[in-house]
């Protein structure tokens, strides 16, 4: 039986957490809540979801799990981040709730960072159901925000077309992929390539950073035609080596990843 996308994200991470020692705690960490991102998939696949922003959430469907889901999470997590969570679990369902239809609407960049993982970690799973549930046509679509959720993208890929690799965006809260231009910022658009800036390090060599001088914000591509094993997210998260680079440089991550980074 072909192993599901969150089986193949805890494996890879899994595998990294192994060879990168550095960041092996939050990838074994990041395994753990895939699995938990895993079960919710199982249990609400055959529930019709709106797309996030586009819709309200069913709390009412969600909230049998939230507080199993805490408890969960909060096993392996941080002294930190374990305190925020339970500290939102006893705060009790009409708080939790409007916090969970807040972030499903986009307000993240309002709250507390751990909150805001707690609320993402726990939504996600449920943004990639309703993005699969969905028929979009992409043929003409090249913007530098998701389709489905309107969100900014988190990591770029490279995948094999012809001679050659096409570039897509993975949006970093539904994680639905959509094609985009190779030389042009998603942040801003610029396609001076003399202002577009890139760097690689030996350690992750199908990974590169891809700057912007014109807004200095950066992007991470992960290249598939370099590397086939690579799972974007989890690779992502692998190389955060490359993000201290690129804020000593003075740039801002577009958008950061599931785990703050």
């Amino acid at each position: 039986m072909p192993r599901s996308l969150a089986q193949k994200r805890i494996a890879r991470a899994e595998e990294l957490a192994k060879t990168h020692v550095s960041v092996g705690d939050i990838l074994k960490f990041y395994a753990d809540v895939a699995r938990l991102q895993g079960e919710m998939r199982a249990r609400f696949a055959t529930r019709a979801w709106p797309l996030p922003g586009s819709g309200a959430l069913d709390v009412l469907a969600l909230g049998a799990i939230f507080p199993k889901f805490i408890d969960q999470l909060a096993k392996n997590a941080t002294p930190q981040l374990k305190q925020a969570a339970m500290e939102l679990k006893k705060s009790g369902q009409e708080k939790w709730g409007a916090l969970l239809h807040e972030e499903w609407q986009g307000g993240r960049d309002q709250f507390d960072l751990q909150i805001a993982f707690v609320c993402r970690a726990f939504l996600q799973p449920v943004a990639e159901l309703a993005r699969e549930q969905v028929q979009l046509s992409l043929k003409d679509y090249f913007e530098r925000i998701c389709p489905f959720c309107a969100r900014r993208p988190g990591v770029a890929v490279l995948r094999p077309e012809g001679d050659g690799a096409k570039r897509s965006l993975q949006c970093s809260f539904c994680l639905g992929e959509w094609n985009f231009r190779r030389i042009v910022c998603p942040s801003c658009g610029e396609e001076d390539n003399q202002k577009l800036p890139v760097y690689t390090a030996d350690e992750f060599d199908y990974i590169r950073v891809e700057a912007c001088d014109t807004c200095k914000t950066y992007i991470k591509s992960v290249d598939l035609t370099k590397n086939g094993h690579a799972e974007p997210v989890v690779d992502e998260i692998a190389s955060a080596a490359l993000d201290v680079w690129a804020h000593e440089h003075g740039y801002e991550k577009i958008e950061l990843n599931l785990m703050g980074m």
